[in-house]
Parts: structure tokens; sequence; C-alpha cells
């Protein structure tokens, strides 16, 4: 079964910057796309950030222009460098994949477990 495996969140000051990765784990054979979203305490779970696997980026407000979203297909593995962070990108971190094509077959809607980004002095 494939999992999505988050990694690099971690306690930052605002004005720093944080690189998230988002693994994959399985016999993955291809993915459509990747998607980052964040989750603050009491509030929905917002989405950040999207790439497919042809390269094209997708970003919500809160991303653009301080966050890029890149990816290495031959890892299968999407990262996030997030600059200039500010106290409200403060949430957890998770990567979604709707579709992926497995050695066993198809997987959808898969959700990684997360990655706490603190923002704070």
């Amino acid at each position: 079964q494939v999992q999505l495996v988050e990694s690099g969140g971690g306690l930052v000051q605002p004005g720093g910057s944080l690189r998230l990765s988002c693994a994959t784990s399985g016999s993955v054979i291809s993915i459509i796309s990747i998607s980052w979203y964040r989750q603050a305490p009491g509030k929905q779970r917002e989405f950040v950030a999207s790439i497919t696997n042809t390269g094209s980026p997708n970003y919500g407000d809160s991303a653009k222009g301080r966050f890029t979203i890149s990816g290495d297909n031959a890892k299968n593995t999407v990262y996030l460098q997030m600059n200039s962070l500010k106290p409200e990108d403060t949430a957890t971190y998770y990567c979604y994949a709707p579709f992926i094509t497995t050695s066993l077959g198809p997987d959808y809607d898969l959700w990684g477990q997360g990655t706490q980004v603190t923002v704070s002095s």
C-alpha cells in the first residue's frame, strides 16, 4: 500500500524559511498530482499548493509569492519551499494525492500524516 510521508516541519522565527517534503512509499507507478494543504487549530483545512506530474504548479492565495512547490519524478517526492514565514502560517501541513497508480492497482484520496510548522519568535 502506498503512503505519503511528510517531513521538514519545525519551529522557525517569523521571516524564516522551511522546506517540506512529501515522499511516497510503496510501489508507485505514476502520480498525476500532489497537493499541500494545511490546517490550523480551530480552522478548516486550506489549500496551499499543488503540482502535476508535468511540473505545472498552482498556488493558494496564502502561498503566492512566498512558497514554491516542486517535484522530483524520479523520487516521487514533492517539496514545498516556504519563505518569509509568518505566524499565521502556523499549522499542520498535509500532502494529498487524489489518484496514484501502483503495482497493485489504483489508489485514491491519499493523505499523509502531516508535519507541524510553527512560526513564532
